[in-house]
């Protein structure tokens, strides 16, 4: 059989010459989509700045002083003088128990009171020895105070400046103890206890003060002082508490309000980004932010800890560089180390 030796050739030639075409097409091809592939991404540098450092508690408005008015002893109620509601002042009088028990008492003690005027001018002429007058005397001191006493658990007083809240009994009921006759509060000033990190106790200084606002009130603030700082952490929680007084002078404030108490615990100098550069891993807590590096033009992912919100940005306690650049869109398309394109 006879060879064709130049066909051969031509063909050999044809089929290298169109392999190297499909090979320059490929890589082409390569090249364009890793092009293409190459995620458009929109950056802004961010940098450090002051960051007031504000924290919100949330508690519920107690009075600053709560009585309960109740005799010592089961007597049955003669009068109640105020009702709910009732503005009362300190000393004045709110309910009249029987006083059947002190009529009888006073009695005795007048008849006391005269026995020894007459023993008190004998000893003075030596007619009584000295310890039968300090026997009298005696007796006649207990006497008196016996007496004070059941005034004092006759004719109930209030022992502060305030409103009452609650009336347990009607006129003519036995009191029996189970629970007081009337309650007063003292709601000028009022209080409110709230538990702060222990991070913070070297920062809480008696006097300092803090905003109150109450969810009846929308965002109308209140001025409230710290009046008194507990001087131990609570080991479980890791926060000690703090009370807080609120004047209260119009008493627009009442107790079991719900209250947000805003303390300010000075400035810190941290790195702050816009809202839209974090990102939230699926699947857990953590946050993350894009940072791009300009060298490579790729971006790394990186783990933050986010400090407090402000608008449309946050603090940031750690995570980011101060004049680094980072992702604001774009961010779905990321992985760690990706090389991207800067969106102009």
């Amino acid at each position: 059989m006879k060879i064709n030796f130049q066909m051969m050739a031509l063909a050999a030639l044809v089929m290298t010459a169109s392999a190297c075409s499909s090979k320059s097409e490929s890589e082409a091809t390569t090249a364009q989509a890793t092009t293409v592939e190459k995620p458009v991404v929109k950056l802004a540098k961010v940098s450090v700045r002051p960051v007031d450092q504000v924290a919100e508690y949330t508690a519920t408005v107690k009075a600053d002083v709560v009585n309960k008015i109740a005799p010592s002893t089961p007597v049955r109620i003669k009068r109640i003088l105020v009702e709910v509601g009732d503005q009362v002042k300190k000393g004045q009088k709110l309910v009249e128990m029987d006083d059947v028990n002190s009529t009888s008492l006073k009695y005795d003690l007048d008849n006391m009171e005269t026995e020894f005027k007459r023993i008190d001018e004998l000893y003075k002429v030596g007619g009584v020895s000295k310890s039968n007058w300090d026997a009298m005397r005696t007796n006649l001191d207990k006497l008196r105070r016996s007496y004070a006493n059941m005034i004092e658990n006759t004719q109930l007083v209030s022992p502060i400046n305030g409103i009452v809240t609650a009336r347990n009994y009607d006129n003519g009921d036995l009191y029996g103890g189970a629970s007081p006759v009337l309650v007063v509060e003292q709601i000028s000033p009022v209080k409110l206890v709230v538990n702060v990190s222990e991070n913070n106790f070297p920062k809480v200084k008696k006097g300092d003060k803090v905003t109150v606002k109450l969810d009846v009130y929308g965002d109308e603030e209140f001025t409230g002082m710290v009046d008194l700082i507990y001087p131990t952490i609570d080991a479980a929680t890791r926060t000690f508490p703090v009370e807080v007084k609120v004047a209260n002078a119009n008493q627009r404030i009442r107790p079991g309000m719900f209250a947000r108490v805003i303390m300010n615990f000075g400035t810190a100098d941290h790195v702050v980004v816009p809202d839209m550069a974090v990102v939230k891993q699926a699947g857990s807590g953590d946050r993350y932010v894009y940072v791009y590096n300009g060298k490579d033009k790729t971006v790394s992912y990186n783990k933050v800890q986010l400090g407090r919100r402000m608008n449309t940005e946050y603090e940031l306690l750690s995570g980011v560089d101060n004049n680094s650049q980072v992702v604001i869109a774009g961010q779905k398309a990321l992985l760690n180390g990706m090389e991207v394109t800067v969106e102009k």
